[in-house]
């Protein structure tokens, strides 16, 4: 029993102790769920691919250790982060942070539960060194790809598959690779045990903390910066469309420029479909805001409503159309992200 604990609750425990410090409650629940199921899906399948490659190919076990069984492990840790990026579900590099420690720490459960039943060895130290080691590795290193991913596609505005799928390997190197080499770096570099195993462990215990801790100050100021600057912006637009300024605006302008492209009545629904969008980003705001404040937050029926009138404005002016108007609404990966995170509260 000892044994199982030590093995077992540190990566939990870390994972639980990233949760409660985010003071924005940015997570979802669910979320974090299904990515410590994939981990666990990740390393049966990791399992089966290296016992597959072990028996096919002609290398040595502690060469295949090195160098190539970090490749397969990291890269299928990190396709959740990406499909979570994609598709619009992380909008901060915290959630991005936990939601990738919880890939890891699924991944490194059922791979110590594995060794609890393939090694009867009843050293404790060899126990510690899996739980606060191994088990922490791999959640860290999923993190560290997560956060860097998250970063990259922040700054590049957009999040495009052909940012993964280079000529195979070109883009994937250089744009989304970046985060996954380091993380493969450090998975090979603890495989190495180029350091006596409990230096690597003690090490990687306080270095870690000092990367999360560094992230979690650096996102939330991030994120309180955007708070601020958003509002303000999407309270300006609000206002010149109730008070009807619009037309005496720069947005105004540009609208006017697009009716010889689109129909009158395309653009009376871009103007209703970019109020209503503003509506819900500014309570998007409002409840991250409450969220921090500790404050219950309940979306009410009047939000539900906006948002399949939203949908149904998409349909009516289309994929050209939501284009034409999406330099006036700055339709980044974090913005879409706030509309996702209001629809799911």
């Amino acid at each position: 029993m000892l044994r199982v604990l030590i093995s077992l609750l540190p990566v939990l425990a870390f994972l639980a102790a990233l949760v409660y410090s985010d003071s924005f409650k940015l997570v979802k629940r669910p979320l974090i769920i299904q990515a410590t199921l994939f981990g666990i899906l990740a390393a049966g399948i990791s399992y089966i691919m290296n016992i597959y490659l072990l028996g096919s190919l002609v290398i040595q076990t502690t060469s295949y250790t090195f160098y190539i069984s970090p490749i397969i492990e990291e890269t299928l840790k990190a396709s959740f982060i990406i499909y979570l990026i994609a598709k619009g579900k992380v909008g901060f590099m915290i959630d991005a942070a936990i939601y990738g420690f919880a890939i890891g720490a699924g991944f490194a459960l059922l791979e110590n539960v594995y060794y609890l039943n393939a090694i009867d060895q009843p050293n404790l130290a060899v126990w510690f060194i899996r739980g606060f080691g191994t088990a922490v590795m791999h959640g860290g290193t999923t993190a560290i790809f997560a956060i860097i991913t998250k970063n990259i596609s922040d700054r590049r505005n957009e999040f495009k598959l052909s940012h993964f799928l280079p000529g195979f390997l070109f883009v994937i190197l250089y744009h989304l690779f970046p985060g996954l080499i380091l993380a493969i770096s450090i998975h090979s570099f603890f495989n190495h045990f180029m350091l006596a195993p409990i230096i690597l462990t003690a090490f990687q215990l306080i270095l870690l903390p000092l990367v999360i801790v560094f992230v979690f100050y650096r996102s939330e100021k991030i994120l309180k910066n955007w708070l601020e600057s958003g509002l303000d912006n999407d309270v300006g637009i609000l206002e010149q469309i109730n008070e009807g300024k619009l037309s005496e605006s720069h947005i105004g302008q540009y609208l006017t420029s697009l009716q010889n492209n689109f129909s009158p009545s395309v653009i009376v629904d871009m103007i209703a479909y970019i109020r209503n969008h503003i509506e819900l980003s500014i309570e998007a705001k409002g409840v991250l805001l409450l969220k921090q404040a500790g404050v219950p937050v309940t979306i009410d029926e009047d939000t539900k409503d906006k948002f399949k009138e939203l949908k149904y404005l998409e349909k009516s002016i289309g994929q050209t159309g939501k284009l034409a108007i999406s330099p006036i609404l700055h339709s980044s990966t974090r913005d879409l992200w706030q509309l996702y995170m209001l629809e799911q509260s």
